[in-house]
């Protein structure tokens, strides 16, 4: 008798179910070896299979966070590429600014520029209007708390918002000024509003009531906090009351720009006067003015507005003669303007108060303290008024950018 023999069904029972175990066997290291993994199914091992489901979501959720960090980044690159086309046309309007606020252009040239500024106002808009990014609009305001999945559990977060960059919603912030509050004379006292070069109503400031002491300081509240300015005379020049402000800015985030400019109406005859400037009510580095005026135009003014700019070196101020027939004397530093021992024939006049043999020999000018900052910002009710300014501040927009005039020119160099 052959050993081993299949001579019974227990037998062939037995060894079918070792072949069918064997197979198994052969087809589950089969799969171990093409898929590489030590558990395919929960049969393999069922607490191994469950871990490693855990760690195949974990893997997953990290694959698609990386996905959505890169769709982050392309739509911040899509963002920050038209911001710089934005930048690149603000840098521009700088240059065409600077260029209108030099006074030798004429009134066509200065319009011509501004045509071409108002172009470039309205790609700004443009670009904010129609940059998107997955049917986004990206830059006109709407994009507003979006949130960006970067990881593979909830609450791993980014959440990204970006402003509207239109024209009319880029500016600078900047304090409006009150009703014009008066040439001061060389006592503080308020004499009448003058004219700014323009001829319009203009603001002298930081005269008045008086100082902004320790005791009575004004209160400047910014975006990054609040400060407390001080100043020692009332009669103290623009320049000073903005270097004490800017003295502030890394508190108040709320910075200060200084300008002296007066437009004088003239009456033919011959004029004499001292010309200085100064920090207060004293005159400082004067210098005798002579001249004989021939007539309210720029041809008649043309002798008086050469003796004085001839002096510029000493006093700081210059003189122009605009299409008015004004006489504009400027500080560009923001140094008062004094004028002492009026004599003559002729006479200079602004906002009620006229210098002549007769009438007022003296008076100092001070000028126009101009606060602006990138975000809100707000004086104080009891000495806003000292420097001429309203208690809260107002969006100048790139959209209000008007250069067809120097002085809107000057200001477009601020709002740029």
């Amino acid at each position: 008798m052959l050993s081993g023999a299949i001579n019974t069904n227990v037998s062939a029972l037995f060894a079918l179910n070792s072949l069918s175990n064997t197979s198994d066997k052969t087809s589950q290291l089969e799969q171990q070896l093409s898929t590489g993994l030590a558990i395919n199914s929960p049969a393999d091992n069922p607490a191994g299979y469950i871990a490693a489901q855990g760690f195949t979501t974990q893997i997953g959720g990290v694959n698609q966070a990386i996905a959505n960090s890169n769709e982050a980044i392309s739509l911040v690159q899509t963002a920050n590429g038209a911001l710089t086309q934005q930048v690149n046309i603000l840098q521009q309007i700088s240059s065409i600014a600077d260029q209108a606020a030099n006074g030798i252009n004429s009134t066509a040239q200065l319009a011509s520029l501004q045509q071409v500024v108002s172009q470039l106002q309205t790609q700004v808009t443009t670009i904010s209007q129609q940059t998107q990014f997955s049917g986004l609009n990206l830059l006109d305001g709407s994009f507003q708390g979006v949130q960006f999945q970067v990881g593979p559990n909830e609450g791993q977060t980014l959440q990204l918002s970006i402003g509207n960059t239109g024209a009319n919603q880029l500016g600078v912030y900047q304090s409006s000024a009150v009703t014009a509050s008066g040439i001061y004379d060389t006592t503080g006292n308020a004499t009448g509003g003058p004219a700014d070069s323009t001829g319009a109503s203009f603001t002298i400031t930081s005269g008045g009531a008086g100082a902004f002491s320790t005791t009575n300081p004004l209160g400047v509240s910014g975006s990054a906090g609040a400060a407390n300015v001080t100043i020692s005379t009332a009669n103290e020049s623009a320049q000073d009351v903005a270097g004490a402000i800017n003295a502030s800015t890394p508190t108040t985030n709320v910075s200060a720009v200084a300008d002296t400019s007066v437009a004088f109406t003239v009456t033919s005859g011959s004029i004499s006067f001292t010309l200085g400037n100064g920090n207060g009510g004293a005159q400082t580095n004067a210098v005798n003015i002579s001249a004989t005026v021939t007539g309210a135009t720029q041809t008649g003014l043309a002798s008086l507005v050469s003796a004085i700019n001839q002096a510029t070196g000493q006093t700081g101020v210059t003189a122009t003669a605009n299409s008015s027939g004004q006489l504009v004397l400027t500080q560009a530093q923001g140094d008062n303007i004094s004028i002492a021992g009026y004599a003559g024939t002729g006479t200079l006049a602004a906002g009620g108060q006229t210098l002549s043999t007769a009438g007022s020999q003296a008076v100092t000018v001070q000028g126009v303290v101009t606060m602006q900052s990138d975000q809100n910002f707000a004086l104080d009710s009891t000495n806003a008024s000292e420097i001429g300014l309203n208690t809260t501040s107002s969006l100048s927009s790139l959209s209000s950018v008007n250069v067809s005039t120097t002085a809107g020119a000057n200001a477009a160099l601020s709002v740029v």
